[in-house]
């Protein structure tokens, strides 16, 4: 309840859920040129997600994010996400060799999240089954605040709106459900540990696509 702002409220159902999820990114646009050059459109984040209720729906919320890539804070400026610069490692699968696990029972993934040179979180996930679904608490449209406050001391905001955004398309592979070891770190600038863990509900890993254009301003 602490972190969602009027006029949002906590989610019906089990309201002290979250999520915290690893994502290895590759983004491009409609022409799909960054694909030939990586550099432009690789990132990686740490994002934190709770669930919300606006006008009797219920929607999933941002509250704290790190990525390690610059264009990715200005588009997650325009999406209403808090986004800040950050170290974000996890391991990646392949399917040969020693130097990675494989997405199947068994395998183990690390995961850590570091800003300002202060270590946030780290995680390490096993897998033990496929699942049908990747958890329940970041599978909402999200509802986010955009705000700029005005240049001129004493005037209204610039912009001040409640939004919902989501993806206009997913595609998905096979979710795959484990437990997870996670730790949360204390740090002077960053408020994170203040989640305590209290009852760890699943792990899981996916692959997922989505394209994303656009919203709606809900307030």
């Amino acid at each position: 309840a602490e972190l969602l702002p009027d006029p949002l409220s906590p989610a019906e159902d089990d309201p002290g859920a979250v999520a915290i999820i690893w994502a290895d990114w590759q983004s491009c646009s409609e022409s799909g040129e960054e694909l030939l050059d990586p550099v432009r459109a690789q990132y990686k984040e740490c994002f934190v997600v709770v669930r919300c209720s606006f006008e009797g729906r219920t929607y999933s919320r941002c509250v704290y994010i790190w990525v390690d890539k610059d264009f990715a804070i200005a588009r997650g400026l325009h999406q209403g996400y808090p986004k800040k610069l950050g170290s974000i490692h996890q391991t990646r699968p392949h399917p040969y060799g020693q130097g990675a696990p494989r997405i199947a029972s068994g395998g183990r993934f690390g995961a850590t999240l570091a800003a300002a040179d202060r270590r946030l979180a780290e995680a390490v996930v096993t897998l033990r089954e496929p699942s049908e679904s990747n958890g329940f608490v970041n599978g909402h449209p999200m509802a986010h605040h955009r705000f700029l406050p005005s240049i001129e001391p004493g005037r209204p905001p610039a912009l001040n709106e409640l939004i919902e955004s989501g993806a206009s398309s997913f595609e998905a592979g096979q979710a795959w459900k484990g437990e997870a070891d996670l730790s949360l770190f204390d740090a002077p600038t960053e408020e994170l540990s203040r989640l305590e863990v209290v009852e760890p509900i699943a792990a899981y890993y996916r692959q997922v696509g989505v394209i994303w254009n656009g919203g709606r301003t809900l307030a």
